[in-house]
């Protein structure tokens, strides 16, 4: 059989042009109203269906606070349906405790509640007398001052004349009808089987979450992302270990305030001062407005308890002084930033939630912001979350620095560089913020997005910010003397080469020829901020005692060089912030520089993060190649020490034998 022949001339059938598939992301605006339909979606399924999640969500919270319950029972070797049963009735027989013990207090109470309400009456009705008293007496002179003022007596008021009785209204009643069985029991149980209701669903979800806690971690893993388990198990680590810091922090400081308020209470004269404790411990879960609501309650029984106003003043003082200190003091020691929820963000989700679930919503506002936090900070999907509701600042120093100088704000970079130089030294600075975020700027140069306007103000920033800091002193404190050996000896060297303790952090000595002036020419490359990477090379080189000064690009011009006065110099330093390949300026620059001072090192510095020395040293054809004002500066002193082996060993050669 013959093989068919396929004439490429021949005309095949014409298709048509390509469909091109395109996706919501590559439709300018389509994304984000996808975004936006979603979440719209999602809080009106959240609104409707509360009725539904909000037991489950308890249920979830419950089985995080009883979860390391269950795993010291665990570690006893109790089986995990034991450990679980014994861990939720211990919780309801502590449940039921306090609830008994508020129901006795409460009972107890009762009986004195008519002596009570006579007392505030009593106090109420002293008020109100004085103020009737007063306020004539007050309406009366302040009349005379109206007439004195005015010169003369007001005309009195006529009285209205009654002009008659109006008819008496026909009474009306309306009777309710008689009470069945049925409509008493649905009255007086209705509003208990609601609560109880919830409570029983929230226990036994609660108990299979506890139960099946590993099957179901595996089931989340799998639907959050089975493709990266790494990033899924860390996600989920992270919001149990975060929920549980939280809710055993929450535990403790509501105890302490409690306690602290039962205590004060008992030493005022405030009757049933356990209940009160008790009650300001369990409000203190509502954010914000708990300690508010759990004062409200003892302070009227003082009022109604003292004699005076001095037991309701004590006890609001108490309130006063126990919940700031608590709030503004124990709070921010023992959380720190392990939340990882911002103060806005707290009062924000409280705001939302309530208004989606009620009270209940703002009981589990910040259990719930805060898992929304941590898938924020694990899915790149869902970063935004975390940069609108966690702590973390939204931008990073280097960009800070950046966004700074795009306003043309000398005053807070320097304001943002003296909070930085307390934990740094002054050339780590530089290169870990400074130089980073001109290179930014740079490259937003190169693309032309920066105006002529907008180039010179970033200029003008930076050159104020380096005049600023010509004179700052780095000081660290002295290393501690028990340090052991092995570890001693890095963190010395790490200060001798960067921070050398207590005293200037970049002082140093050199021979007399690398600190006579000029000795060190730092040249600035043809890029926009080339002039700013030479003065901090500069700056930090006279730190060490080298002789340092900055020459502007055009000093090294074909037309400039022969003029320029380099007698000095013992190395020449071409200074920028990067230089994307070889560039032929930079070769031709450094051909001039040789040709000028033949014999005299040229070094180049860059900042060029993960940059191969060895790679770039041979692609520019310099002596030296440096990355950073660190990496310049030991450069420098290489060299400077190079030159003082090499002087002594003549020096030995041609004196030794005498």
């Amino acid at each position: 059989m013959g093989m068919p022949v396929t004439n490429s001339d021949t005309p095949t059938e014409d298709t048509g042009p390509p469909v091109a598939q395109v996706t919501a992301a590559e439709v300018p605006g389509l994304s984000g109203l996808l975004g936006l339909a979603v979440g719209v979606v999602v809080i009106a399924a959240l609104y409707f269906a509360r009725e539904v999640l909000v037991p489950i969500m308890l249920a979830i919270l419950l089985s995080f606070v009883l979860a390391p319950v269950v795993a010291l029972l665990r570690r006893l070797h109790l089986p995990r349906v034991l450990a679980v049963v014994a861990t939720v009735l211990f919780a309801l027989g502590l449940a039921g405790l306090l609830a008994a013990l508020i129901g006795t207090q409460i009972a107890s109470l009762t009986g004195d509640v008519p002596r009570y309400a006579a007392s505030v009456e009593a106090k109420v009705a002293g008020v109100r007398a004085s103020a009737i008293g007063t306020l004539p007496k007050l309406i009366d002179k302040i009349g005379r001052q109206f007439d004195r003022a005015s010169g003369g007596q007001s005309a009195p008021v006529p009285r209205r004349a009654v002009v008659g009785t109006a008819a008496r209204p026909m009474q009306v009643e309306i009777q309710a009808a008689p009470a069945t069985p049925l409509g008493l029991a649905r009255a007086v149980l209705g509003p208990v089987v609601g609560p109880l209701e919830t409570t029983l669903i929230v226990v036994i979800v609660a108990i299979f979450i506890l139960l099946q806690r590993e099957d179901l971690r595996d089931r989340m893993i799998r639907l959050l992302g089975s493709t990266d388990l790494h990033r899924t198990t860390t996600a989920m680590d992270d919001a149990a270990a975060r929920l549980g810091r939280y809710f055993l922090s929450q535990l403790a400081i509501n105890a302490v305030f409690g306690i602290v308020v039962a205590v004060g209470l008992a030493l005022i004269g405030v009757p049933l001062p356990l209940l009160w404790g008790v009650l300001a411990a369990l409000l203190r879960f509502l954010p914000y407005i708990g300690a508010f609501l759990s004062a409200m309650p003892p302070l009227l029984l003082a009022g109604a308890v003292g004699a005076d106003w001095t037991l309701a003043i004590e006890t609001a003082a108490l309130f006063l002084i126990a919940e700031p200190v608590m709030g503004y003091v124990v709070e921010p020691m023992v959380y720190g930033r392990s939340t990882g929820l911002s103060p806005a963000a707290v009062v924000i989700a409280a705001v939302f939630w309530t208004w989606l679930w009620g009270p209940i919503g703002l009981v589990l506002s910040t259990p719930l912001t805060l898992c929304l936090v941590v898938l924020g900070r694990h899915f790149d999907r869902l970063e935004f979350l975390d940069v609108l509701l966690g702590d973390r600042p939204a931008l990073s120093p280097v960009e800070s620095f950046y966004q700074r100088l795009l306003a043309a704000d000398a005053d807070e970079l320097l304001d943002q560089a003296e909070q930085h130089l307390t934990g740094q030294t002054l050339a780590a600075y530089y290169d870990e913020i400074a130089l980073p975020a001109l290179r930014l700027a740079a490259g937003d140069a190169d693309r032309g997005v920066l105006t002529a306007a907008r180039l010179a103000g970033v200029r003008r920033a930076s050159a104020a910010l380096l005049a600023d800091l010509a004179d700052h002193v780095d000081t660290v404190p002295a290393p501690a003397q028990s340090v052991p050996g092995p570890v001693a000896a890095p963190v010395a060297l790490h200060r001798a080469a960067d921070a050398p303790a207590g005293k200037d952090a970049t002082a140093g000595k050199v021979a007399t020829e690398w600190a006579a002036p000029g000795a060190v020419a730092c040249i600035a490359g043809r890029g926009p901020f080339d002039d700013a990477a030479a003065t901090m090379i500069a700056q930090i080189a006279a730190r060490r005692g080298f002789g340092s000064t900055v020459l502007p690009h055009e000093a090294a011009s074909r037309d400039r060089l022969p003029q320029l006065d380099l007698r000095s110099a013992m190395v020449v330093v071409v200074c920028g912030i990067g230089f994307s390949g070889v560039q032929p300026n930079l070769r031709f620059l450094l051909r001039r520089l040789r040709q000028r001072l033949p014999g005299i090192p040229v070094m180049v510095a860059v900042w060029v993060p993960g940059a191969d020395d060895a790679d770039h040293r041979a692609a520019v054809a310099a002596d030296d190649f440096a990355t950073g004002v660190r990496g310049a500066v030991a450069q420098l002193e290489a060299r400077a020490a190079q030159a003082q082996d090499s002087d002594r060993q003549m020096l030995t050669a041609a004196f030794g034998d005498a």
